[in-house]
């Protein structure tokens, strides 16, 4: 998809996050269908470890959307 002209900074942030969001929500259906026992051995270990990590990279990502917008200016 090519980026009009005009295109405005919350244009652009609202196709790129809604385009972003919409492929990490797919990724997690497809490993969802990881959770089928009738087709994959897992263990409680084993899920444990991947919901994990994913809930680590979920706040690393939460918390770049957190930061300040002004410079805090350090004094002692």
């Amino acid at each position: 998809m090519k980026k009009p002209k005009s295109e405005t900074k919350r244009d652009r942030f609202r196709r790129l996050a809604q385009r972003r969001t919409n492929a990490v929500i797919k990724r997690l259906k497809i490993l969802g269908n990881c959770a089928t026992k009738a087709r994959y051995e897992y263990g409680k270990e084993d899920m444990e470890r991947i919901f994990i990590a994913i809930d680590r990279r979920l706040n690393k990502t939460k918390a770049k959307f957190d930061l300040p917008t002004d410079k805090e200016e350090f004094k002692l």
